[in-house]
């Protein structure tokens, strides 16, 4: 046969052959696998979206239930704190009142004390301050005696010099 550019058809059908062989085997060995794979993949994945959807929708109602129970508990809460607060102001005033009272009790003490102190204060003071008069005459008429003594003898002699 005489065939243009040299092409040899059987060789070619050869090679059809052998691709068809190899493709289909490929495709029972490798794809229909990895398909049945991926489907079952995709199949895990659809159902854990549905499974997070169920438990978003749950949770969306367990939270708009707690939001409803946190506002209630708010209500009380603000109710116990005006509660708590009015008990608070009257203790302190109470506190306060007495508090008041005890320290003017303190304050009476501490004046009459001071005063008594004062007084008691004074007067040694005052036999403290006639003890260092007492003393400082003394004092002063022992250094001023032999003074005095002492000029009036050279007062004394110089009268008798002049004479």
């Amino acid at each position: 046969m005489n065939i243009p550019l040299n092409i040899d058809f059987n060789q070619i059908i050869l090679h059809l052959f052998n691709f068809a062989i190899l493709a289909g085997g490929l495709y029972f060995l490798l794809y229909k696998p990895v398909k049945e794979f991926m489907d079952k993949r995709s199949a895990y994945y659809e159902e854990l979206e549905k499974t997070a959807n169920d438990k978003l929708s749950h949770a969306t109602t367990l939270e708009s239930e707690y939001q409803t129970k946190i506002d209630e508990i708010e209500t009380e809460i603000v109710q116990m704190k005006a509660k708590a607060v009015k008990e608070t102001e009257t203790l302190a005033d109470s506190m306060l009142k007495s508090a008041k009272e005890q320290s003017c009790k303190m304050v009476q003490s501490a004046k009459e004390s001071a005063e008594q102190e004062r007084s008691r204060m004074l007067s040694e003071a005052r036999e403290q301050i006639a003890q260092i008069a007492v003393e400082a005459t003394r004092k002063l008429l022992e250094e001023n005696s032999s003074k005095i003594y002492d000029e009036f003898l050279t007062a004394a002699a110089k009268e008798q010099d002049v004479e």
